[in-house]
């Protein structure tokens, strides 16, 4: 008789032979988290005891994710592929490529809190309050960000980040913070060059000819 489903109904089961019971029991046909719990075992060729020590849980806890009746924390998984000395490498159903995670060392707020994850960060410039912007101390204030480097970050909602990235396309991570610094330093220098092609583009006063000498002795 072949098994072909995960869940059966109990009375189907008077029919089965011992083996195809003890087939069963051992977790679902397709694997998924209880295979790869037995995988790991049997990398490590140790018993449900023994891998319970290993993770600091009960023998019994081992057992339930075996069976499906829970499932193990991601923390727990991470611990048991690094006692395997496994990997697991995650691909884009479309393309095929290989995903990785978001890095650690991504830019956070002035609150050392992390960036939204969903959201595009885009340097503005240098941080400054904002009942400071448009006043008299805001040139003060962009020097003292700039020496302290803490650049102004922002980032667009829901419909603005999709218009953007229609046209510049998806980033793949969050910059890190010495990335958003540099930024806040290479606007500076576009802003002073814009300022000093408008002076060059500016036109000149015409120069008035000085008088002769001889009339300013005479």
């Amino acid at each position: 008789m072949a098994i072909t489903r995960t869940r059966v109904d109990p009375a189907e089961m008077a029919e089965w032979t011992d083996d195809e019971v003890d087939h069963y029991l051992m977790g679902p046909f397709d694997g998924e988290v209880p295979g790869f719990v037995r995988r790991v075992r049997r990398i490590l060729d140790v018993s449900q005891r023994g891998l319970a020590a290993l993770l600091g849980v009960s023998q019994s806890q081992v057992a339930r994710w075996e069976t499906r009746r829970t499932s193990p924390r991601a923390s727990m998984l991470v611990e048991m592929l690094r006692l395997a000395r496994l990997r697991v490498h995650l691909h884009d159903a479309r393309t095929g490529k290989e995903v990785e995670p978001m890095r650690d060392d991504g830019a956070r707020d002035r609150a050392r809190r992390r960036y939204p994850a969903h959201v595009d960060l885009r340097v503005t410039g240098w941080w400054m309050p904002r009942d400071a912007m448009m006043t008299a101390q805001d040139l003060r204030w962009q020097a003292r960000s700039r020496r302290w480097e803490v650049p102004a970050v922002r980032y667009h909602q829901r419909r603005w980040r999709h218009v953007f990235r229609r046209v510049r396309g998806t980033p793949v991570d969050h910059p890190a913070r010495h990335q958003l610094v540099a930024e806040a330093h290479h606007l500076d220098e576009l802003r002073d060059e814009r300022r000093r092609q408008a002076l060059a583009d500016r036109p000149q006063p015409p120069t008035r000819p000085r008088p002769p000498l001889g009339r300013l002795s005479a």
